[in-house]
């Protein structure tokens, strides 16, 4: 801190944005002259967690928020919009669940039968907007987790096939009634304002919800020529 002020003089305190940075300036002014010095200043990291660090350091030194953390470096620059950034917003994006089709339809399926099991959720897009940019994301199905309802499971980067390609199988020992369902994860890639496509870091996996299925034994039957 300065000095106290003499009975002539007092302190005056401003705060500056300079290059992403909060300054501290502390001015001596007095009746006849003035003096200034700076005494200091926080650099709040410029990473994808710009805005909150700059809050912590602004209550850090006293300053109020609200006058430098929305607001971009001086000089007009944009804040940088960070893969960080972008992969956070990739979580937080409502995405579909996959719907799960089963054949043999009707919810009835045979013992030691081939259960056939698909999806059919495929690419698409989104945009958002961060630090006042647009982000596009190309969004698509990386892979596949599929729950028989009995204890078995396995994951796939197929999303299956109708009858009579059969990709995705399960074969049921025992009759009863199971709830199979099919996890999604989902891959990105972006691209900031119309530049070159890159991968997003992470993917996000999307639950299925549970179909009910009655598993039944085949009864043979004579019936006429």
């Amino acid at each position: 801190m300065p000095d106290e002020a003499s009975a002539a003089c007092e302190w005056v305190r401003t705060e500056q944005m300079v290059s992403g940075t909060i300054r501290i300036k502390w001015e001596r002014r007095c009746d006849s002259a003035s003096e200034s010095s700076s005494i200091g200043y926080v650099a709040p990291p410029r990473d994808s967690d710009w805005d909150r660090v700059c809050v912590r350091s602004a209550l850090e030194i006293d300053a109020d928020p609200g006058r430098y953390c929305d607001l971009p470096p001086e000089g007009g620059a944009a804040p940088t919009v960070t893969p960080g950034s972008i992969a956070r917003a990739f979580r937080r994006i409502p995405l579909p669940e996959a719907k799960l089709v089963i054949q043999p339809p009707n919810g009835r399926t045979l013992v030691n039968f081939e259960t056939n099991f698909y999806t059919e959720q495929g690419e698409f897009t989104r945009a958002v907007t961060l630090l006042g940019q647009r982000v596009e994301l190309r969004i698509w199905p990386a892979s596949f987790g599929w729950r028989y309802g009995d204890g078995e499971s396995e994951r796939t980067t197929s999303p299956g096939a109708a009858y009579p390609d059969l990709e995705v199988t399960h074969t049921y020992l025992r009759k009863g009634r199971v709830s199979p369902s099919v996890d999604t994860t989902y891959a990105a890639e972006f691209r900031v304002g119309g530049g070159p496509w890159r991968d997003v870091a992470g993917t996000v996996t999307i639950p299925g919800t549970p179909q009910q299925l009655r598993v039944v034994e085949a009864r043979p039957v004579l019936v006429g020529g």
